[in-house]
């Protein structure tokens, strides 16, 4: 598996408006080809900052199956009103976890 990580900067003020499109949005990743998991962290120093983390089987499932289908269309359609620049976005495989 690989995460897909987009640093995404939103304008002051709709911050909510925000959260509440990525919520709405969800059911298009989940619906995706290759989806395991998604999950939106804001910053606490920087609070217009989120990260969306959402997990894929492969790159191929993020980078053609979902950015080439209208499922990405409609997410973008939702969010990008909010942000203040496109995101930025990388991919990364877990290479070490500690657990309790």
């Amino acid at each position: 598996m690989i995460y897909e990580i987009a640093e995404i900067e939103v304008t002051a003020g709709s911050e909510a408006a925000f959260e509440k499109a990525v919520a709405q949005a969800s059911p298009l990743f989940q619906s995706a080809q290759g989806y395991c998991s998604m999950t939106l962290n804001r910053s606490t120093e920087f609070p217009q900052r989120y990260r969306l983390v959402v997990g894929w089987e492969t790159i191929e499932d993020h980078m053609i199956a979902f950015r080439e289908s209208e499922a990405f269309l409609e997410w973008r359609r939702l969010a990008s009103p909010h942000f203040v620049a496109p995101p930025r976005v990388e991919h990364v495989n877990v290479v070490f976890t500690a657990t309790d």
